[in-house]
């Protein structure tokens, strides 16, 4: 599980980083074309919109993976050590259930319908740029299941 944590975990910096490499460079040709040329780019602005999406939701992967997501430590410090364990577990479950709600199945469906729509620069269905909500929803799926794997097998006083 820990190479499979790592090899995502991996993938998912090299997508965000590129992203937002991919973004720097399209922001530094946007502001070329506008100033320098006097002609400026309107598919690059729309590119970095969409990859300013694509790099926000694979960090938030990358965090899920990282368990840093929103938590409220006070209440589960005051708590017993089997109680920590239900409360941490808990969390990772509603995590789990919102990535496969809302991200997986309701990324799935807004990817399909959007599928059928153009962007205005580029000219690419726009459902390619929705591709990264499915997958994040999967990704974030099998982090939350492994971090409750990993909480249930730490030992009691850590």
């Amino acid at each position: 599980m820990k190479k499979l944590r790592t090899t995502l975990t991996f993938l998912l910096n090299i997508l965000a980083g590129g992203s937002f490499l991919v973004m720097v460079i399209l922001t530094c040709w946007q502001v070329f074309t506008r100033y320098i040329l006097g002609n400026p780019s309107s598919w690059s602005e729309e590119l970095v919109s969409y990859m300013f999406a694509w790099m926000s939701l694979l960090g938030a992967s990358i965090v899920t993976s990282e368990r840093g997501h929103m938590n409220i430590p006070i209440l589960v410090e005051k708590a017993s050590p089997a109680a920590q364990k239900f409360l941490l577990c808990l969390g990772e479950v509603i995590a789990f259930l919102f990535s496969a709600i809302i991200l997986a199945y309701g990324g799935i469906q807004i990817t399909n319908l959007a599928m059928g729509q153009m962007t205005s620069s580029l000219g690419v269905p726009i459902g390619i740029f929705y591709i990264v909500l499915p997958l994040c929803g999967i990704l974030n799926m099998i982090y939350t299941a492994l971090n409750v794997a990993d909480i249930l097998q730490q030992k009691e006083g850590k």
